[in-house]
């Protein structure tokens, strides 16, 4: 036989919720949300970065690191990369500013580092390849092309990301959503600078030296 809780008359619903319930900030969930994403790629390249530390002896008799990269190219790439950070940096300080021209202009000017990178990665990938020296000859070159190219294809990510808000910010300008938007961009490309310093010297720089 079913029993049934008496609620006393003139007792609400909110009966249930603390009575001292803290406001949330608008966005929070956001932020958090992408915190997260941001740890589960932390873990994406860290486990491409254990796979090229195990293969990158494994040439199968073919060339290796010393005998490929271009070391002063993959250095120009580099600067491209770290010049697009410090220009992001000018436009989320023009943002707080509330100066919308200057955010568009620094966020063109990104793209256009971003872009600069991209192009000489892609020119590297296509002379490696020209020489014989793509993924599928070794494991060595399967997991550099592998992590490289995963790198490269965030960054072309956050290219797309990057216009979509230009675009955004044109037309709707520096609110409260737009604000978060740039935020978390800025946490991205941040993010894409720090894991290429470390392809930089694991990659690059230790395979050469």
């Amino acid at each position: 036989m079913g029993s049934s809780v008496q609620v006393p008359a003139g007792a609400s619903e909110r009966a249930f919720h603390l009575a001292e319930e803290h406001e949330h900030e608008a966005g929070s969930s956001t932020m958090l949300g992408f915190w997260l994403y941001l740890m589960s790629d932390c873990l994406i390249f860290a486990m491409l970065f254990a796979s090229y530390g195990v293969y990158s002896g494994s040439t199968a008799g073919g060339p290796d690191a010393k005998e490929l990269f271009d070391l002063p190219l993959v250095a120009l790439n580099t600067a491209m990369l770290l010049f697009s950070s410090i220009t992001y940096g000018f436009a989320m300080i023009a943002a707080e500013e509330g100066k919308k021209a200057a955010t568009l202009r620094w966020l063109a000017i990104t793209g256009l580092f971003g872009l600069c990178f991209l192009g000489i990665e892609l020119y590297e990938f296509s002379h490696l390849i020209h020489e014989g020296a793509g993924p599928q000859r070794s494991a060595f070159l399967s997991s550099f092309f592998t992590l490289v190219g995963t790198h490269g294809l965030h960054v072309t990510f956050g290219i797309v990301w990057l216009v979509t808000l230009m675009v955004q910010v044109a037309n709707f300008g520096l609110g409260a959503a737009n604000m978060r938007r740039l935020m978390c961009l800025s946490l991205f490309w941040h993010f894409l600078d720090v894991v290429w310093i470390g392809v930089f010297t694991f990659v690059y720089l230790l395979g050469v030296l």
